[in-house]
């Protein structure tokens, strides 16, 4: 089974325990590091999601792979946060984010950069507004290659 149809699979499975019990599915990997491959699921809630928490839906996923495991070769599952530096999977994510510092990559350069962190002030849905110092980038959706989250120092 190829690997977006594992995280679809695995999605799938997880998503309506997690949204019955108040948790954001963020994200799923499915990816092979040196010999071995994991399956890594990124949870969160308003207010955060601590250790325990990531422990039950762990367990939960653990016993539905059991039931009906559409992984044939041998892995390691995690469920964490996302962390700090949240990646923005969803035009969703990025929504919340408004008012938040955010790091953000293009396809191609705008305004002369691929790179863009400072401010998140608007997100209208196709267009991505970043505040750098004075200076605001206008960032079409369709050409950001990931964002997320980040730390001011």
């Amino acid at each position: 089974m190829s690997t977006s149809k594992i995280k679809a699979a695995v999605e799938a499975m997880v998503l309506p325990y997690l949204n019955e019990h108040g948790f954001e599915l963020v994200d799923i990997e499915y990816i092979k590091e040196g010999s071995s491959w994991f399956l890594r699921i990124f949870v969160d809630k308003e207010g955060g999601i601590d250790i325990d928490e990531c422990g039950r839906i762990s367990e939960y996923v653990s016993e539905q792979l059991d039931k009906d495991d559409p992984i044939t070769d041998a892995y390691f599952l995690e469920v964490s946060s996302p962390g700090a530096e949240r990646p923005l999977k969803k035009p969703e994510d990025v929504r919340k984010a408004v008012g938040k510092h955010v790091f953000i990559t293009t396809y191609e350069p705008i305004d002369g950069l691929k790179e863009f962190e400072g401010e998140l002030i608007d997100f209208d849905g196709d267009t991505a507004t970043v505040r750098i110092g004075k200076k605001e980038h206008s960032l079409p959706y369709s050409k950001v290659a990931s964002a997320r989250l980040a730390i001011v120092f």
